[in-house]
């Protein structure tokens, strides 16, 4: 018979979205009891423990630092695919990198900020592949790529898809130009990869350890999070722009009531936030 964890009570559900919202401040909306239920599913069974009440207890203890950080993963780990939102991407490409090569200067430097398994920063780097061979070579891109989640950087530095996961988004042409077959998967070319480097940052924290940035994608992650630290994340991301710098969103996401220090630029079915000067 398969064995099914126990209907998880109000009392425990509460308890959980708690430590959630202060480990990693995601706040779990009401009703999301079969999400937690599906995603910690294997980590309960490994952690041999029949009740969210009972996991949300060993967790909130310093000793299971390592389940705590497995929990965390798997709550925050998203599904993506390749080239989501495509307006952005064509943005980019058709006027932002113009716009920014003609600024000159040192590199371009770009933040995927909650990068999960790497498709969007690889992404970024197709597109500076794709204008910089279409344009002959202007500003070298540099991508940071950060993610609270250490199991999906691992997967997303190896730059390994298989499945589902090579096929959501890609053409053929795409597949061949951009990766190298490896064992019926696919590995992201060198030469993409060169663009990223990857690192562990929770964006409720503060970040000047980051630099200063030309274009930041940050998109599909504010919704995860209470008002008030959507306006501390959105106005830390102003900070760490350089003047007349990008802001992607996720395109059910608006800045409107979070702050009024961008303008909104709209193009090739895509939309930014431009940082006023």
């Amino acid at each position: 018979m398969h064995h099914r964890p126990a209907a998880i009570s109000s009392a425990e559900y509460e308890s959980f979205r708690l430590f959630l919202q202060e480990a990693c401040g995601i706040l779990l909306g009401n009703g999301k009891e079969y999400l937690v239920s599906s995603r910690l599913g294997n980590v309960m069974k490994e952690a041999r423990v029949d009740s969210l009440g009972a996991l949300t207890k060993m967790i909130s203890s310093s000793v299971h630092s390592r389940l705590r950080v497995k929990v965390i993963d798997a709550m925050t780990t998203n599904e993506t695919f390749w080239f989501r939102d495509i307006g952005h991407y064509l943005l980019l490409k058709e006027t932002i990198l113009p716009d920014l090569n003609r600024q000159g200067g040192g590199s371009i430097r770009i933040w995927s900020a909650a990068c999960s398994s790497g498709q969007e920063p690889y992404n970024i780097s197709m597109i500076a592949e794709e204008y910089q061979a279409f344009k002959g070579v202007g500003r070298a891109v540099q991508i940071e790529a950060t993610d609270i989640s250490s199991k999906v950087l691992d997967e997303a530095r190896a730059g390994v898809y298989c499945g589902l996961a090579v096929e959501r988004g890609l053409t053929h042409e795409q597949q061949r130009r951009f990766f190298i077959p490896k064992d019926n998967c696919l590995e992201v070319r060198p030469e993409i990869k060169r663009r990223v480097s990857f690192k562990s940052l929770n964006l409720t924290s503060s970040y000047p350890s980051m630099g200063k940035f030309d274009v930041i994608f940050c998109r599909n992650v504010l919704i995860y999070f209470a008002n008030d630290l959507k306006k501390t994340i959105v106005e830390r991301m102003a900070d760490a722009l350089n003047p007349g710098g990008y802001l992607f969103l996720g395109s059910t996401e608006s800045i409107n009531q979070l702050t009024d220090r961008f303008e909104m630029r709209v193009g090739h079915g895509g939309i930014s936030y431009r940082l006023k000067s």
